[in-house]
């Protein structure tokens, strides 16, 4: 099963790099983003989850609806994609419950911090998908978490994908980065062994912007926009070719006990 997933929040990148860059620009580019993947995700008849902020599903009422009523997944990426509070993991489930009309089970938090799983579960979430179980310089050192999905304190943890061997994170840098034939291989060796992926994306990565504008380094941004659109194309027409799934996380936990067949392309 591949779940495939989205971060909808506010186009902050450039504050991380001394760039500047208004509010209604980064919804801007989110919200074209989003646009983009819907449409791929319906050539390719593909399901997918949507961890949107608060602030973005108020901003994008419309899409949010189109993202649940098109099948997929919605779920919370907290309020603000910047800052963060505890109390905002119960404030964002019911903010979005109350825009889409739909139950909020899962939540990931923005840049994937650290929240413990006890205050997820007060928070009313069935499921956690903040996890990268990877060493990345200067964010993370999870190398001794767990690769696979575990359950602790009422709350199912779902890691991101990373390789059996190594721990070599799938991630969306990872996918720009390497090319598409040897990012298939690692997919399929983790498939094979997982029989499960979850892999992660953000709309941004889908719009041409200029990265020298916003300070955003190259290598950050590279093989993004209409190159991205491409290759992420050609990734879904594989997951086809093989017969792959692709399921919503929510869905993931409801057939858990089911196994995959893998397919060499």
């Amino acid at each position: 099963m591949v779940c495939l997933s989205f971060d909808l929040e506010e186009f902050d990148i450039p504050f991380e790099y001394g760039g500047s860059i208004g509010f209604e620009e980064q919804i801007a580019i989110s919200r074209r983003g989003t646009r983009i993947i819907l449409d791929l995700l319906a050539k390719h008849n593909a399901r997918a989850t949507f961890f949107t902020t608060v602030v973005f599903a108020k901003e994008n009422p419309d899409l949010i609806r189109e993202i649940v009523a098109s099948g997929h997944e919605l779920a919370s990426h907290t309020y603000y994609h910047s800052k963060f509070k505890l109390s905002d993991l119960k404030k964002s489930r019911l903010a979005l419950e109350e825009i889409s009309g739909q139950k909020i089970f899962g939540l990931r938090m923005p840049r994937m911090q650290n929240v413990g799983l006890a205050d997820i579960a007060a928070a009313g979430y069935t499921y956690d998908s903040s996890l990268n179980p990877t060493w990345l310089p200067g964010r993370y050192n999870n190398l001794k978490a767990s690769r696979t999905i575990f359950r602790e304190q009422s709350v199912f943890e779902i890691p991101a994908s990373v390789t059996p061997a190594l721990r070599l994170p799938l991630f969306w840098l990872m996918f720009h980065h390497l090319p598409l034939a040897l990012y298939w291989q690692l997919a399929q060796k983790t498939y094979r062994h997982d029989h499960f992926l979850n892999i992660y994306f953000h709309p941004w990565e889908f719009v041409n912007i200029y990265a020298d504008r916003y300070k955003i380094p190259k290598g950050l941004y590279r093989n993004m926009g209409s190159e991205m659109i491409r290759k992420f194309g050609q990734f879904l027409d594989r997951i086809n070719r093989c017969g792959w799934k692709t399921a919503t996380l929510k869905e993931y936990l409801s057939n858990i006990n089911n196994g995959s067949n893998v397919c060499n392309i």
